[in-house]
Formats: structure tokens, sequence, C-alpha cells
């Protein structure tokens, strides 16, 4: 997998269906520990309320995980999974908190009502994409500078950082494919006297 997507931040959002109060919250994780560990963190934080439903979805090992935190079978977790599967999210919690309100929203309402506080949420944190990049590096003289710091976003990658010392040193990121476009531009620019240096991999957000 080349890109997914995920939430960029922590966020809530609220709504009231009929008396009953709904908080959504959502976060980015990268392992089943951190989204238990914000599930917990919500359930400490709204110990008072009626339910906490919560579904998470991971890239690692591809898991999904649910809860209807004893709400009806099939009118919460799967409804607040649901909403990840289709936004087409990965590495994402969401907590649904509800404070029950005396009104009895039936099954089809609890569904919606999950299901948007769910949605709100991921809307709040905000959907992003990640696309696998390659980190590298090259090292050049100072009258090639110039060049070269606006030769690498000409060829879709991102300066990361530039360490000045007897040599420029320029970090940055970029796709394969724009790597491969990015080497014959940089030799007929430096005359074969600079070479890109790979250091790895890593996931960066689509801007």
């Amino acid at each position: 997998m080349t890109e997914y997507k995920t939430v960029l931040k922590r966020a809530e959002d609220a709504f009231v269906e009929r008396r009953s109060r709904f908080i959504g919250h959502a976060a980015p994780v990268k392992t089943e520990e951190e989204a238990v560990a914000f599930i917990n963190e919500m359930k400490a934080k709204y110990w008072d309320a009626t339910h906490n439903v919560y579904a998470y979805c991971l890239r690692d090992g591809q898991i999904k995980r649910y809860s209807d935190d004893s709400e009806p079978q099939g009118t919460a977790g799967i409804p607040t999974l649901d909403v990840l599967q289709k936004s087409g999210v990965t590495d994402t919690v969401v907590v649904v908190t509800r404070y029950f309100g005396g009104v009895l929203l039936g099954a089809g309402g609890l569904v919606r009502a999950y299901s948007h506080g769910a949605s709100i949420a991921l809307e709040a944190a905000g959907i992003v994409t990640m696309r696998e990049c390659i980190m590298a590096s090259l090292s050049c003289d100072y009258n090639q500078y110039g060049r070269l710091q606006a030769l690498i976003p000409e060829c879709g990658g991102t300066v990361d950082d530039t360490v000045f010392g007897e040599r420029v040193t320029m970090y940055f990121h970029l796709t394969d494919v724009d790597l491969g476009r990015m080497r014959p531009k940089l030799a007929d620019a430096t005359c074969g006297s600079v070479e890109v240096q790979e250091e790895g991999k890593k996931f960066f957000q689509v801007l």
C-alpha cells in the first residue's frame, strides 16, 4: 500500500437528537495500544455518560474492532465502524459518547445518530491522504545551491531540512516516480557532480 487515508488530528463535535446528547471524538493512531488508550481516555473523561461506543481500523494487521457499549446489538458499534470503512480511513479511532435524554430513539434512530456522531468526528479531525515517499538527501557546493533548491520542488519533492556547512546538504522527500524523473535532471544541472542519497521510506501527508 503506497497510499492510505487517515485523520489529521484529534478532534470532536457534538449534536443533540431528541434530548440525547452525542459527542463524536476521532484521533489518528498507529497501534491497537494507542487506540485502546484513546478509548480509555474518553471513557475516563466521560465517565458519567450513558454509553461510550467505539470503533477503530488499523493498517497493521488490517485490524477492525468495535463495541456497542451496551446499546442494542448492531445499533451503535457497527454503524460507527461502517462510517470509518465508507470514508476509507484507517489508523483511526472514533468514540461516540451518548448522554441519554429520556427519549428512546429506536433501532433506526440509534443507527442514524451513531453514524452521524462518527461522521462529524471525522469531519472535525480532517481526513488526509498519506503517501509513501523516499527520504533522500544531496550535498552540493554553495554555487549549486540555488538551482538545486528549485529543482527539488520542480520534480515533485519537498525540502524538509537544509544544513549549511562546508557544503550545503538538503534533506527532502518525494515519490519513487518523482525521484526517477529527478536523477537525469540533477545530473544535467550539476554535470554529474551531485547524486541523491536514499535514506529510507516514510509516509507523508499529500498537500
